[in-house]
């Protein structure tokens, strides 16, 4: 894999898998620059201290990529002073408040109907492909809100790991940077102290058994398939990466030279 240049990680107590993506290498030999775009998982518990260190990034735009459901489940963002919060649900790969609840809630006869066999991975890799192919217009508006002014930026959805890690993807691609390097980022969001915390009302032994955990692993899991399969879209749909961009999200070469300007070294 790609070697990326390591950056200083903050001990957040309440928001979950926050990293900066500077140092991440282009194509050309030029890397992003650290501190203009950050990725995490929601801020809706985030603590004084949290907010504080936040506030400290001098960020202009936050973009939430959860919908209704998920804020309503986990609440709105804490308020930054000064920083602008721009709302784009993106489809959630469980989507729809019967799933969750089912996640939560759900025997393990209902968990292994609906999630087994495959089934729970196949869910994943047909979102990420939908967001792909009908998400253009919000994927469009990030870039070029990037490319305006809305630098630095925190992009993130509940988990911080598919919604927001498909955005941060097609803006490092639209950036030059190695695919290696995307994936390698990607996957980051497995390591355990970035890990989205499953939530079951079952608290006892059986609600977190080894069975019902491996059966909901491929939801809180970042997978190299997941990314691949939307990279695979792309190429399907589009023909390459340089069409999907201009004709998929209608970036123009002037756009995409505008958001290196902004965003690399």
């Amino acid at each position: 894999m790609t070697q990326q240049v390591p950056s200083t990680e903050p001990e957040l107590t309440a928001v979950r898998n926050f990293r900066d993506v500077g140092g991440l290498p282009t194509a050309d030999g030029r890397r992003v620059r650290h501190g203009v775009l950050f990725r995490s998982g929601h801020l809706a518990h985030a603590t004084e201290e949290d907010a504080a260190f936040l506030s400290s990034l001098g960020l202009h735009t936050i973009f939430d990529f959860r919908n209704a459901a998920d804020q309503k489940l986990e609440g709105p963002d804490v308020e930054l002073p000064g920083v602008r919060n721009v709302n784009l649900p993106l489809t959630d790969p469980a989507d729809g408040s019967g799933f969750w609840k089912m996640v939560r809630d759900g025997e393990i006869d209902q968990l292994r109907e609906i999630l087994g066999d495959g089934k729970a991975a196949n869910r994943m890799i047909v979102s990420y492909r939908t967001i792909i192919r009908e998400r253009t217009a919000e994927h469009a508006r990030v870039l070029r809100s990037l490319a305006e002014d809305s630098v630095p930026a925190l992009m993130h959805c509940a988990a911080g790991k598919d919604r927001a890690g498909l955005s941060i993807a097609v803006t490092l691609l639209a950036l030059g940077v190695e695919r290696e390097a995307i994936v390698a980022d990607y996957l980051e969001s497995n390591a355990k102290h970035r890990r989205y915390k499953v939530r079951r009302s079952n608290s006892s032994g059986a609600g977190y058994s080894p069975e019902v955990m491996e059966l909901l692993s491929p939801l809180f899991e970042a997978r190299v398939e997941y990314l691949e399969a939307a990279f695979e879209t792309i190429e399907e749909t589009w023909g390459g990466v340089e069409a999907y961009l201009e004709q998929g999200l209608g970036v123009t070469p002037q756009i995409r030279e505008r958001l290196r300007e902004r965003l690399l070294d």
